[in-house]
Order: structure tokens, then C-alpha cells, then sequence
């Protein structure tokens, strides 16, 4: 939005108008004031179903907006605790880290990082570099189908990084979606925590 020096001058009213008019448009959901960046027209949230079989590009891309990924980043590093715990493999497995950003309408919506076992899935960061796509890369090798085995859906603020990632402002509210998938033969194929921007989608639970 203009600034309220501009907004004041365009229709001849004077800043305090201005600004009550800004915040009742913020009350009702439909602009969004942020301190020393400006007023921002509040885009509709897209819907984002957490489903049996949860695709991003399926969802975004059928909800009729276009779909953007990249890698980031891909690196190898030894499975910790806990996500080890979650693949059911041994602590200090080596996993390939996937550090993906995705977006709707070239407008960030997701900063995510997945893991997957190295040993099955080898140089799986240069084959998601080419497709972009977790699905395709999966097919790559061998995995045709997987599904969502577990779901845990919490809430954070951004840090430097993800607010860098997602074009928003340090502290602004997230959305932190662990996930496990699993193939046909319900092995664990891939563990992701995806950050959502809270303000520009909707988590959906499909039963």
C-alpha cells in the first residue's frame, strides 16, 4: 500500500483518518500493518489439505495457482536421534538433507528441509535439483506411490533464516508441519519440517 502521506494527499483527508481507516481494514483481516515495512494488502489463504497422499504441487498446483520449487542446498550428514527415530534407522545413519523452498504464484509460501536415507536414495539432491519435484525424485528411484504415515503440526516465530526465506519479518508467525511418508511397504522413506508462512495458507485435517 502507499504510504499515509500519500493516501492522505490522494483523497484529501487528513493522516488521523487515514489511519483509522488502516486499522479497521487490519481488524477485519484484510490489510496487514507491519512496523518499519509497511501496510500490506492481506492475500487469501490457500487451503492446504494434510491428506493420506499430501502433494505439494498437487495442492497448490489444483487450488489453481502456479507452482514454484528449488533446492536451496543438499548435503550428507550422519541421522541424529530423533531423526533416526522417525526413518527407523540407526543413529548416525547417513542421510542426504534436502533444504527446499516452494512457492505459489512466485510468492514464497514454504521453507522445508527433508531427509532421506542416502544409502537408498543416492545423489538424491541432484535429481531433485533437475525435477523439482519430492514425487519425481522419489520415482526416480523406484518409489512409485508413499504416503503420509504421521503428522505433528506446531507453531513458532521466524528466525533470521526462515524470515529471509519466506519474506517475512523476524518474529512474524509460522506454521511447523513435521511429516513421516512411507512406501507401499510401509518403510519410512522420508521425514521433512516444513515452515509455512501462517499468513498465506491454511492447514486443512482430511480424515
Amino acid at each position: 500500500m502507499p504510504g499515509e502521506i500519500d493516501i492522505a494527499a490522494r483523497f484529501g483527508v487528513n493522516r488521523h483518518t487515514v489511519r483509522r481507516a488502516i486499522a479497521a481494514l487490519a481488524e477485519r483481516g484484510l490489510l496487514r500493518a507491519e512496523r518499519g515495512s509497511g501496510t500490506f494488502v492481506e492475500a487469501r489463504r490457500i487451503a492446504y489439505p494434510i491428506r493420506q497422499r499430501t502433494r505439494f504441487s498437487e495442492i497448490v498446483g489444483g487450488a489453481g495457482h502456479a507452482v514454484g520449487g528449488r533446492l536451496i542446498a543438499s548435503s550428507v550428514e550422519p541421522a541424529d536421534a530423533a531423526t533416526a527415530a522417525r526413518l527407523k534407522l540407526p543413529a548416525g545413519t547417513a542421510l542426504i538433507r534436502l533444504d527446499l523452498l516452494r512457492q505459489a504464484d512466485r510468492v514464497a509460501i514454504c521453507a522445508a528441509t527433508s531427509w532421506v536415507a542416502a544409502g537408498r536414495f543416492p545423489g538424491a539432491g541432484a535429481v531433485y535439483a533437475v525435477t523439482s519435484s519430492m514425487t519425481r525424485m522419489l520415482a526416480h528411484f523406484g518409489v512409485r506411490d508413499y504416503v503420509r504415515k504421521s503428522t505433528r503440526i506446531s507453531a513458532a516465530i521466524a528466525d533470521a533464516a526462515d524470515a529471509a526465506k519466506l519474506k517475512v519479518t523476524i518474529g512474524r508467525p509460522i506454521l511447523v508441519v513435521e511429516s513421516v511418508d512411507a512406501d507401499g511397504e510401509d518403510c519410512p522413506v522420508l521425514t521433512t519440517r516444513a515452515r509455512f508462512a501462517a499468513d498465506r495458507l491454511e492447514l486443512v485435517i482430511e480424515s
